[in-house]
């Protein structure tokens, strides 16, 4: 072999265990800023946009919405058409996203530029998330510690990056961080390419009847706080029930639909999702409500806010990246149940002693482990125990359920607030991680070895 093509072996040769894991963590990482920075910024938002604290959640509240259904239906769409694609149309949507927010002057045009970039995360976020699951088994663990331990690192940065961004330049740039996403779609798309599509049917009705009993039920949630009318309420009970009816009778009969019917009836994956609602309705609660907390108690400012939050969340680093370490036994999921667990019992003093700074910080701490945590152990789970041509749509579907628990989460906790503390909102909502924690060891182990 001459020099030549010696060099350019090298050059096409495919990234290894590490370069792949850093890669898919930094393309996942920044969709994280959508959530934990933005949250930071909440109350620069609503006096800026002069709008009250629970609706302004709805900047969370909406991301995770259309963050859940985008992963989903981007989910799918890559065993249809390949990641590359999918990755290549979801950029496409961030960045149009992004811009909305920029220029948006109303707080419901704010709230469209939110989901169209969320819905771009989305494709993002499955992107990365199928092809860390359909990694080579040989790989994988060492992928998946290198991607958990990016997005911790991600996350442990988010909140400060958002209190920076907030106080030295716009709030408007803080919830465009997720876009920073976008420089590294370059870098995957090589990685992307090699994970072509199965040709498998979409079923469109499917993923709209799930997208409809998702957005009902978040909107049910804040009805209040979003002053909407009575009969407005009765139809959304109604599209609720309908699209949940029509959902299991969709299921019940397409093996290939949106939500196929092995999926929706496996344990593990039955589990996982419930560790995953509980445990993003967390951290989604405490982003919305801490922040506020700080700011109107306390008078913090959003940087404070941002650098008090950091080393905190550096434990979510270091705990996904044990948790890597432990996905074939069943030290990952008593890992997740511990941080979970944590997570619940801080916030739920919070109410109890209606605040407490470093209290508050533990819990808002915690919650990021546990969101770092379940993406480790969850991928590894379930791509040791998929086919990969399933592994898209089964993962797109699992991440929609974390998300409509964060959704859930920080709805629950804005539509509460209007009636009581918002401390005590908080601990409320500390019902659900706790939920996570005692679901969290019924988790098996990774397989290992699972055909790539």
């Amino acid at each position: 072999m001459t020099t030549d093509s010696a060099v350019r072996a090298q050059t096409q040769a495919p990234p290894g265990a590490g370069a792949t894991g850093l890669r898919l963590g930094a393309l996942f990482g920044p969709v994280i800023f959508g959530v934990t920075a933005a949250g930071v910024a909440l109350p620069d938002v609503a006096v800026a946009m002069e709008v009250r604290p629970a609706v302004a959640g709805w900047v969370l509240t909406a991301h995770a919405l259309a963050l859940g259904v985008g992963t989903a239906f981007f989910g799918r769409l890559s065993e249809k058409w390949g990641v590359r694609t999918t990755l290549i149309v979801g950029s496409l949507l961030l960045a149009v996203g992004a811009a909305l927010c920029l220029v948006a002057d109303a707080f419901g045009a704010l709230v469209a530029g939110r989901l169209v970039q969320a819905a771009g995360s989305g494709a993002v976020t499955s992107s990365a998330l199928t092809l860390a699951a359909s990694s080579d088994a040989r790989q994988r663990p060492k992928i998946l510690a290198i991607f958990g331990a990016t997005m911790a690192l991600c996350s442990s940065s988010a909140t400060l990056a958002g209190g920076m961004v907030t106080d030295w330049l716009d709030w408007r740039l803080t919830l465009i961080l997720p876009a920073l996403s976008l420089l590294i779609v370059p870098l995957c798309l090589k990685l992307a390419a090699a994970r072509p599509g199965y040709g498998k049917p979409v079923d469109p009705l499917g993923g709209t009847l799930l997208g409809a009993a998702a957005t009902s039920l978040l909107l049910l949630i804040q009805a209040s706080s979003l002053d909407l009318d009575t009969p407005l309420v009765i139809a959304l009970a109604a599209v609720l029930a309908v699209s949940v009816a029509g959902l299991a009778v969709q299921v019940s009969r397409r093996a290939d639909g949106f939500v196929p019917k092995w999926l929706a009836t496996d344990r593990t994956f039955l589990v996982a999702a419930v560790v995953g609602f509980g445990g993003y309705a967390g951290l989604f609660a405490a982003m919305y409500a801490v922040p506020q907390i700080l700011t109107v108690q306390y008078g913090w400012g959003v940087f404070k806010i941002g650098a008090w939050l950091l080393p905190g969340a550096v434990v979510g680093a270091v705990c996904s990246r044990v948790a890597s370490k432990l996905t074939l036994s069943r030290g990952g999921s008593l890992l997740l149940a511990g941080a979970a667990l944590s997570c619940a019992v801080f916030l739920g003093i919070v109410g109890l002693a209606e605040g407490g700074i470093v209290v508050m910080l533990i819990g808002t701490s915690m919650g990021m482990a546990t969101f770092a945590v379940t993406q480790v152990v969850t991928t590894a789970v379930l791509s040791s125990r998929l086919e990969p041509a399933q592994r898209g749509g089964a993962m797109g579907v699992l991440n929609l359920l974390f998300f409509v628990g964060g959704g859930v989460g920080s709805a629950t906790a804005g539509a509460l607030s209007e009636h009581m503390a918002i401390t005590r909102a908080l601990a409320v909502v500390a019902a659900l991680p706790l939920l996570a924690a005692l679901c969290a060891p019924l988790l098996p182990p990774a397989r290992p070895q699972a055909d790539a």
